[in-house]
């Protein structure tokens, strides 16, 4: 099993949201976060601490992002793009940020690949399926496709 590093002390989030911390435990942060007249609640967790753990090959710093069914369809998006870059400012070692959503709700995919994740696989809880959608910054997803030149030779 993978230890989990500590999730960064404090998320702060882009201009014009505020964030309200519910509860902060070493490796899960529940947040209330709102724009305008629009509060959603947000947990980050690290996926090798939490329910993803055994569904997908995890890195110690990846972290799921988990939005309230209550976010209204036209600010998700923008709320998963403004998470990402968050977590990724404050965790330069985080490889994935990881959006999962019930199998099947199209609606909620749609959004989250219009904020720059990409499917990746259903996985089965046993209490729920789910979509699970990763969002990966450059230095993960760039390839080397010289296929003839070992790395660093």
């Amino acid at each position: 099993m993978i230890t989990a590093p500590a999730l960064p002390v404090r998320f702060v989030l882009g201009p014009g949201w505020e964030t309200f911390e519910e509860s902060v435990r070493r490796s899960a942060a529940d947040l209330r976060v709102r724009r305008n007249d629009v509060t959603v609640d947000v947990r980050l967790e690290r996926c090798a601490a939490g329910r993803l753990r055994d569904t997908y090959p995890v890195s110690a710093h990846d972290v799921e992002v988990w939005i309230g069914d209550g976010c209204p369809d036209g600010v998700l998006p923008d709320l998963l793009r403004t998470l990402v870059d968050t977590v990724q400012r404050a965790d330069a070692d985080c490889r994935r940020v990881v959006h999962a959503v019930h199998v099947g709700e199209l609606g909620r995919i749609a959004a989250a690949e219009s904020a720059g994740f990409r499917y990746v696989v259903d996985v089965d809880l046993g209490q729920e399926e789910l979509s699970l959608l990763a969002a990966e910054p450059g230095w993960v997803t760039s390839t080397d496709i010289d296929l003839d030149r070992v790395p660093g030779a």
